[in-house]
């Protein structure tokens, strides 16, 4: 087979990702000859391994795996497109495997050919968990405490790394696969998958038990609004509206707790920006899957390893401004480029939209408040508090219930100053009378009776909103989330 060497001893190859190892002090001695399999991986033992047999198979995987990099001809391997190279690896791994004195079980053998194939081509254990559409989460607490949440439940996960060796190994090659980098100078990075999901790793000495690591996943086919209403996130109205105000170029803050969907939504409205527009994203770490034509996507970077070259967002939200956008979106707001985008927002760039942590409405444009604050900025409150009034018209605050479900719980409008506050009113906005059966939130959407004055520049550009969209009235929604998309009247 050319995609494979027939040298005795290991090639210099490099794999597509690093291969692990399972002694570190005897990792390049290759093994003279095929060893009996260890009795506990015989075709009698139980399909469910237990500690022992366990230890066994993985003693077996990184022997096939050290026998499969030597092998390799890298000079072939690149020569040929990767379909190709992953078949003809399995056919190898298939050979080393039945070398084992035949003493593996078919579904041993799958089960090995599986994990060496995962760990040659891919992310190791992880693999089994990122082909489940199901998990949204998967944390690490520790190479043996793998989380991951369903449908708003954690559960633990039955996988494991070999060690804290092993799992270092499988963050070092995510973050190699961004340009980023982790070790003791720097114990901390937030990079991202090749399917957009978010990955945040920390190592020791800050993480006590080993290294540990979250991954936030998003679904190879972007959710659309259309998605979230069947899912009970909001009614009907509340997309009519804000998806009138995106076309409108309004410009729109999301609010809310870690994992309470803000990004999803975010996603979600920039379905309807019209695709002749130019859109300049600002990311940390690069997770929007914006679904317009004319997108420019911008990431942060870190300092490397003298201290040197860091990028930060509000290096890039100056830099944009010199790009000709139409719409900035920022992924988060954290620090001093609140102010700057709160600036381009005022100057031109309507239609910008970005996200922020915090619990509620009014905590949000608390935040913007301190940020601008903390970046070293002497504004008088005043000032400051109207330069948000007037940059912002909607707030939209999402929120995780109880049992999991996500919801937007608010759509609020900024109608300007009053005295020195920021004067604002509520659009529509979700009440929790309960939980049923399950364990899930169950409660009604208000529509408030208020007609939004951002309305006049939505139907000034030739956008129609239905007359009863505003009618005050309340939407029951069921313990699954569900609710009726035409409304009922209420109190």
């Amino acid at each position: 087979m050319g995609l494979f060497s027939t040298k005795s001893g290991p090639a210099a190859v490099a794999l597509p990702a690093e291969p692990f190892v399972a002694d570190p002090d005897n990792s390049a001695a290759a093994p003279s000859a095929p060893r009996p399999l260890p009795a506990l991986l015989r075709p009698t033992a139980p399909s469910s391994l237990n500690a022992e047999r366990s230890t066994a198979f993985d003693q077996l995987k990184v022997r096939i795996h050290q026998q499969l990099v030597q092998r390799l001809d890298v000079q072939n391997l690149k020569a040929l497109p990767p379909d190709t190279v992953r078949a003809e690896v399995r056919v190898v791994i298939r050979e080393l495997c039945q070398s084992e004195h035949g003493l593996l079980s078919s579904t041993d053998q799958e089960r090995l050919m599986d994990e060496v194939m995962d760990e040659t081509f891919g992310l190791g254990p992880l693999e089994v968990l990122l082909k489940d559409a199901t998990i949204t989460d998967i944390l690490i607490n520790r190479f043996d405490k793998i989380y991951v949440e369903r449908r708003g439940r954690l559960e633990q996960a039955d996988i494991r790394f070999r060690d804290n060796q092993h799992l270092r190994q499988i963050i070092d090659r995510i973050v190699g696969l961004v340009g980023r980098r982790i070790d003791e100078t720097s114990p901390m990075v937030d990079a991202r998958l090749a399917d957009g999901s978010r990955v945040n790793a920390i190592i020791p000495p800050l993480a006590l038990d080993g290294p540990a690591m979250s991954i936030r996943r998003f679904g190879a086919k972007p959710l659309q609004l259309e998605d979230l209403i069947r899912h009970g996130a909001f009614p009907a109205q509340v997309m009519d509206f804000l998806s009138a105000a995106v076309q409108a170029r309004c410009n729109i803050l999301i609010s809310g707790g870690t994992g309470s969907g803000k990004t999803t939504l975010l996603n979600c409205l920039s379905r309807y920006i019209p695709p002749d527009e130019r859109v300049v994203t600002i990311e940390d770490a690069a997770e929007l899957q914006l679904q317009q034509p004319h997108v420019v996507r911008l990431e942060t970077r870190p300092p490397n390893i003298e201290g040197r070259g860091e990028i930060t967002q509000r290096d890039l939200v100056k830099n944009c401004l010199r790009m000709r956008p139409d719409r900035i979106i920022i992924g988060e707001v954290r620090s001093g480029e609140a102010l700057d985008m709160l600036q381009a927002m005022n100057t031109g760039h309507e239609g910008s939209m970005t996200t922020i942590h915090a619990n509620t409405t009014r905590d949000a444009l608390a935040r913007l408040e301190v940020m601008i604050a903390m970046a070293g900025y002497d504004i008088p409150m005043r000032a400051l508090r109207h330069q948000i009034a007037s940059a912002l018209q909607i707030v939209v605050q999402a929120a995780r219930l109880t049992g999991g479900k996500r919801k937007v719980v608010r759509v609020t409008e900024i109608t300007g100053m009053e005295g020195d506050g920021i004067q604002a009113h509520d659009i529509f906005q979700y009440e929790q009378t309960g939980v049923d059966g399950n364990g899930q939130a169950v409660g009604t959407f208000a529509v408030n009776g208020i007609r939004p004055r951002c309305c006049d520049k939505i139907e000034s550009r030739g956008i129609p909103l239905p007359a009863e969209l505003f009618q005050r009235r309340k939407i029951e929604m069921d313990g699954n989330g569900s609710g009726n998309g035409n409304g009922k009247a209420g109190g």
